[in-house]
């Protein structure tokens, strides 16, 4: 509808002559600060951002969770579906591999303790080339990157190339573990704390506080920890632990293929020969499964009936 041309003279009588007049002034100031806009300067459009870095994609660190596709989380699912290059690693389960986008190329970095293994630097290296070429680039990691994942170093290796990232929390194995024998980590009366120690680093077999650790009451996730249990056993009794303390593994937690090892301190590096261990096992010191615990606290009270 077109606008009144008295409204700018100020002829219309049927409005209050002041209204009348802020009226014609404010169009005029708008209308003709519209006419006269300078259009921008190619200089100042070329500074304007436009939301891309030049020529560099995205890093995204994923936990994969345990190896359930169920557990994982919706932004690490959306992260796989629109990933270009997906770069895994060794333990990431089949099931979790399939959600991947049909655009995504797999790339397996897979590391193993005592084993065949990628270089770290080599790892860095190929996640920045990558990214270089503007690809959505997802880094793959079985559980929670920030668990004994070196996640720091590939961080800083992003941070040297000048790459965007982001982190994807998931589920660590020792959540998926103590959740599969029917146990929590912390226990009022029981723990009040609860570590989280590595088998090995890069110099072989880890050493820890094991005099704290061989407290009565102490409870420890251990990763990566089969390839070490004489080791951990010995350093453990050696500083007095009592060589009932219960010791549970479990292989493949929250997977169909999931076994569960109950065990002591003492019978530990037997029984795990004997149960022919192969996958990614966690190992829980100080936890028995439910049904066992409850065995074991029965003792004390049967022999005293």
């Amino acid at each position: 509808m077109p606008l009144n041309p008295t409204l700018f003279d100020g002829t219309d009588t049927s409005l209050p002559r002041a209204g009348v007049l802020k009226l014609a002034g404010f169009l005029r100031m708008v209308l003709g600060g519209m006419a006269k806009r300078p259009a921008p300067s190619p200089a100042r459009a070329q500074t304007r951002p436009s939301g891309i870095r030049q020529n560099r994609g995205k890093v995204a660190f994923v936990g994969a969770g345990p190896g359930d596709p169920e557990l994982l989380t919706v932004k690490a699912r959306r992260a796989l579906e629109e990933a270009d290059v997906i770069i895994h690693d060794r333990l990431i389960s089949p099931e979790v591999l399939a959600l991947a986008g049909p655009r995504a190329s797999l790339v397996d970095a897979g590391k193993e303790g005592f084993g065949p293994s990628m270089k770290q630097e080599d790892i860095n290296a190929l996640i920045a080339a990558h990214a270089r070429t503007g690809a959505a680039v997802v880094r793959l990691k079985s559980g929670d990157p920030t668990v004994f994942g070196r996640l720091d170093e590939e961080i800083d290796a992003c941070d040297d190339a000048g790459i965007a990232w982001d982190i994807v929390p998931g589920i660590t194995a020792a959540s998926a573990a103590v959740a599969s024998i029917g146990q929590s980590l912390t226990r009022r009366g029981r723990n009040s704390s609860v570590r989280f120690l590595t088998g090995h680093d890069t110099k072989g077999f880890a050493d820890h506080d094991w005099r704290a650790l061989a407290s009565r009451g102490e409870v420890a996730a251990i990763y990566m920890g089969k390839k070490s249990a004489r080791f951990i056993q010995g350093r453990l009794l050696m500083h007095g632990a009592d060589p009932a303390t219960p010791v549970t593994v479990i292989e493949n937690a929250s997977r169909a293929d999931q076994k569960v090892l109950s065990s002591t301190l003492a019978t530990l590096p037997n029984d795990l020969a004997e149960a022919a261990m192969n996958g990614p096992a966690l190992t829980f010191f100080g936890l028995a499964p439910r049904a066992a615990a409850a065995v074991l606290n029965d003792i004390p009270q049967q022999e005293l009936a």
